[in-house]
């Protein structure tokens, strides 16, 4: 039959194009891509808390005086030594010569005295501020030697002045290292694509010994399950933190990788709230402690990896004690010593668990081992924004699961304010000492009594300390460094041979050129409809979309004012100084009561200007530009597949249903089968057959990429072909959908009176089925296609994610993590303009298609 040779001849060509399409592609020798799961919102780690910048930019990017090395040893930096005068108040250092910044300033003692007494200015935001601040000021003695006063003796000076926050900066630079960071490493940013990758690349003029790599390509894949497809499919050749301990047997398993294991400096406890009874009696807390089985969360939470800890310090670091005998788990002893305090029967408390995997899984565990000791345990999930506010912030818990990843954080008990609620003179005591304190043994003797301290007093149920994962090509060499302050060396790190994987992303030019074509297409199609359709009832329905956009907006934005989090918090950290929150919510606008931030806000909209993100502090109309160049190709093109799959669908089980009524068997099993097909479709959830896809094709065949985006500037081919999976899987449900919709209507069509007397005048069923049904059928079938496209704009989030494609969907779901509420605005607003315009454009063709629409006159 002609239909079937028909179709026949496109699967085989599909399958060419396919064959033609998946052509492997490799890396250069000097290049690498790794993972990681978090995306920096900024790029200067001298004014934001984010983990996530150091793990980009140091010591890539910029250097500190001193580095700390593994075990926290303090070496050189950009000074080659230093000498500390009698009384601990002055520390000089000599600093190396020909360095240069990026940019070609030079450095120099002018450059840290900058870079120190910036970061401890009252405006400042530096995370690290409070321990900075013992600084009283720095002084040039010559172009190389600097020197550091200090207001007291601060022992901990050097250990401070190797972290991240403590770098150096131009002064002709600074202001703009958020964006466009210029520090003296080895490597510069060369491209920033958020929500996807960052390029390195490497510095020519560094001081030091050039590194092996050319570049470094960070991909930011936050789902485990897409991090491990990206591994397995050669798109990335590294994961320095992967975040999943129950995947990494497997992956050890596979002779393609090396896998690491090393303790983070993430202290991971149960806390409680020393100030909210019954914590804040000491033999409550005690009895948790032995309540609770740490090698049982270990297992259970970790899948066995972590080291068990008694005390707030991390085992790998100079000076710990093994405090861990200390609370063995005696479920006897915790009901003893809660009857001791007056608990007998136990107690009931909530413990508030953070979105974060291993909080969840231990808080499930700790909670069972606290019931047989008689402690009720409530458990309630919350957002990490409201964990910062209202545990963090405002102090409201019981309990809490979290890690503090800070190195050297054991000051945070010395602060009243602190949500841990304790307060010990004795304690504080300890801290000064060990700030006035220079000599090594004495440091190590006071850490000690730091740490029993703690341990004695059970501010909290230590748990382990969080393990480190980084999961590597067996070629790729020397990149593992666990410090205290960094993971990875790219310096050092080399290939043995060349490796296959995904190369650098390119520029905007291709995505000018798509955005081109679809525009003009878009507009060519308006025009003609509206032609049709008349200027009166176009006129109406503009109307009617405005105010539904004003309408809109206020909604958006009033909803947004009530939900918890703070940006300016979640954005500084658990430790920020609040002096330095309090600059950064008024950079940020936060400061400026509601109704004012909107009218200045709706005023930027009939401009055109969304404003400022908060977190990446670029134009949030430039931001989601650059995401709808992949959100709107990736739309169309599930709208073309689901579409295509619908009527090849459509036609044939409605083929079949036309010759079953007319007596033909086969017509019948066709259309049965058919509509199966259809079934499944509908009720595959995508993102189940995204994961799918990506294990079969990307992780098992390699005929694709497991996700990302390597950018239009790299030609259409490469980038449709990133699409492809993701727009299957988005297509499918749709494309059951609409082959269902299509099918009744064709039957339905088929059955009328026109069609009949076309058959008498002898067309074939196919000829009167395509030529005659298929157009009466297409009204309804596009109404549906036309909120399916609308579904799939707004509606792509959780396939954005499972590919990590940086889309209009996957910026939402970061901005509501971050609390970036002036892009949650900006892309609601647009996401319910695109969906109003795609409500009148359909409006447009129904009247353009059957003129007894306008006006609303029924046909």
């Amino acid at each position: 039959m002609a239909w079937t040779i028909l179709l026949t001849r496109l699967v085989k060509a599909a399958i060419v194009v396919a064959a033609l399409a998946v052509a492997p592609m490799a890396t250069a020798r000097d290049s690498v891509t790794l993972g990681l799961q978090l995306e920096p919102p900024g790029l200067d780690p001298t004014a934001e808390a984010s983990a996530a910048i150091p793990a980009v930019v140091f010591p890539t990017v910029f250097e500190g005086l001193v580095h700390l090395g593994v075990g926290g040893r303090v070496e050189p930096g950009l000074a080659t030594r230093w000498s500390v005068e009698p009384d601990g108040l002055t520390y000089v250092f000599h600093l190396r010569g020909g360095v240069r910044f990026q940019d070609g300033t030079p450095f120099d003692a002018e450059t840290v005295k900058y870079s120190l007494e910036r970061a401890i200015a009252p405006a400042s935001t530096n995370p690290q501020k409070v321990a900075l601040s013992h600084i009283d000021h720095v002084t040039v003695i010559d172009p190389l030697t600097a020197a550091i006063h200090l207001k007291a003796p601060y022992g901990s000076l050097l250990q401070v002045l190797g972290w991240p926050a403590a770098v150096m900066v131009s002064p002709a630079s600074a202001a703009g290292n958020v964006t466009h960071p210029v520090g003296t490493g080895p490597y510069t940013v060369a491209d920033w694509q958020r929500g996807n990758a960052l390029t390195l690349a490497r510095n020519p003029a560094y001081w030091g010994p050039a590194p092996h790599l050319a570049s470094v390509i960070y991909r930011f894949i936050a789902d485990p399950a897409a991090a491990s497809a990206a591994l397995k499919a050669g798109d990335i050749q590294g994961f320095p933190a992967f975040p999943a301990p129950e995947i990494i047997p497997a992956l050890k398993a596979a002779p393609r990788f090396t896998v690491d294991v090393a303790p983070s400096e993430g202290e991971t406890m149960l806390v409680l709230n020393n100030k909210r009874p019954p914590f804040d009696n000491v033999l409550v807390r005690r009895a948790l402690s032995h309540a609770v089985d740490r090698q049982a969360v270990i297992q259970g939470a970790m899948f066995g990896y972590g080291d068990a800890i008694g005390s707030h310090y991390p085992p790998q670091n100079e000076g710990y004690v093994d405090l861990t005998g200390l609370y063995p788990h005696d479920v006897a002893k915790a009901k003893a010593l809660l009857a001791e305090a007056g608990y007998p029967h136990g107690f009931t408390a909530t413990l508030r668990v953070p979105p974060l995997p291993y909080a969840k899984r231990a808080a499930e565990i700790i909670a069972a081992q606290l019931a047989e000791a008689g402690v009720t345990v409530v458990l309630q999930d919350v957002e990490w924004a409201t964990w910062i506010t209202q545990v963090y912030g405002q102090h409201d818990y019981d309990m809490t699961v979290v890690a503090h990843v800070e190195p050297m954080d054991y000051d945070i008990y010395g602060r009243d304010d602190y949500y841990f609620g304790y307060s010990n003179p004795a304690y504080k005591a300890l801290l000064a000492r060990l700030d006035a304190a220079v000599d090594r043994g004495q440091r190590l003797d006071l850490l000690g009594e730091i740490q029993r301290t703690l341990a004695n007093d059970a501010v909290n149920v230590f748990l382990f300390e969080y393990p480190y994962f980084g999961v590597w090509d067996t070629r790729l060499r020397d990149i593992w460094l666990p410090t205290p302050v960094q993971l990875v060396d790219l310096t050092t790190a080399r290939f043995d041979e060349a490796a296959p994987g995904a190369t650098g992303a390119g520029g905007p030019s291709g995505g000018r050129v798509v955005a081109w074509v679809l525009g003009l297409a878009l507009l060519g199609a308006v025009v003609l409809a509206a032609a049709k359709a008349g200027p009166r009832y176009v006129a109406g329905r503009l109307a009617a979309l405005l105010a539904t956009l004003v309408a809109a907006s206020l909604v958006i934005f009033l909803a947004l004012q009530i939900i918890p989090g703070d940006p300016a918090r979640v954005m500084m950290g658990m430790s920020a100084d609040p002096a330095a929150l309090a600059a950064l919510r008024h950079q940020m606008g936060l400061d400026v009561p509601a109704p004012q931030r909107y009218l200045a806000w709706l005023s930027g909209l009939a401009r055109g200007d969304f404003g400022l993100s908060y977190t990446y502090r670029v134009d949030v109309g430039g931001l989601m530009a650059e995401r709808l160049a992949v959100t709107l190709p990736l739309t169309l093109y599930a709208v073309l597949l689901s579409t295509g799959l619908a009527l090849v669908l459509g036609l044939l089980a409605a083929l079949g249903a036309v010759r079953a009524q007319a007596g033909h068997r086969g017509g019948g099993v066709a259309d049965t089968l058919l509509n199966g097909v259809a079934q499944v479709l509908i009720a595959v959830p995508n993102f189940w057959a995204g994961t799918l896809l990506a294990l079969v094709f990307a992780a098992t065949l390699h005929w694709f990429s497991a996700g990302g985006f390597p950018g239009w500037g790299g030609g259409l081919g490469p980038a449709f072909k990133a699409l492809t999976l993701p727009a299957l899987a988005l297509a499918a449900p749709q494309a059951g959908i609409l082959a269902r919709v299509l099918r009744g209507e064709l039957v339905d069509q088929m059955g009328q009176d026109y069609i009949r007397t076309a058959r008498a005048k002898g067309l074939s069923q196919i000829q009167a089925l395509l030529r005659h049904a298929l157009p009466n059928a297409c009204v309804p079938a596009l109404t549906i296609l036309g909120m399916q496209f609308s579904f799939l704009l707004a509606g792509g989030i959780i396939i954005e994610n499972v590919f990590f494609l940086p889309g209009l969907g996957r910026l939402v779901f970061q901005a509501v993590a971050q609390r970036d509420l002036i892009v949650v605005q900006g892309v609601t607003v647009v996401l319910v303009f695109a969906v109003v315009t795609v409500t009148f454009l359909v409006d447009l063709a129904n009247a353009a298609v059957d003129p007894r629409l306008k006006g609303g006159r029924r046909p």
